[in-house]
């Protein structure tokens, strides 16, 4: 896509097109388990200063832990367990494991660390998508 027709690219697409990157996969892959509705996700995603505020706009409260064992959290998987969804996401460039279980009473649960690196990412994409 050149420029022109990224300057001529309306809001929902860029931010689809965006958020598709790879750079954004760890985040697109919890933003789309929480947000089925693309126009309220990206509605939030704008109005959002932090990964906290977006999650709370979402309908989400984030809970910290000091470290999630992964295996032990695939073990409770499902209602009886309160986990809804685990995404054990691992990024290479830092070499940083960063998971976020998405759990049945509209919870993450994450570290801190994936807090930061998250919160750091959404601004990426805040930036890219009002980049001119």
């Amino acid at each position: 896509m050149n420029s022109l027709q990224e300057a001529t690219e309306p809001g929902q697409e860029r931010f689809e097109r965006v958020l598709s990157q790879s750079a954004f996969e760890g985040l697109k892959a919890i933003l789309d388990r929480l947000a089925a509705d693309r126009a309220v996700l990206y509605a939030r995603v704008q109005a959002a200063n932090a990964y906290e505020e977006l999650l709370a706009g979402l309908g989400y409260r984030l809970t910290l832990t000091k470290q999630i064992h992964v295996q032990d959290a695939y073990s409770r998987l499902g209602r009886d367990g309160g986990i809804r969804a685990v995404l054990p996401y691992y990024d290479i460039p830092s070499q940083s494991s960063l998971p976020t279980l998405i759990n049945f009473d509209a919870t993450l649960t994450t570290t801190a660390k994936s807090v930061a690196f998250f919160n750091n990412l959404l601004g990426e994409l805040k930036r890219r998508l009002n980049a001119s």
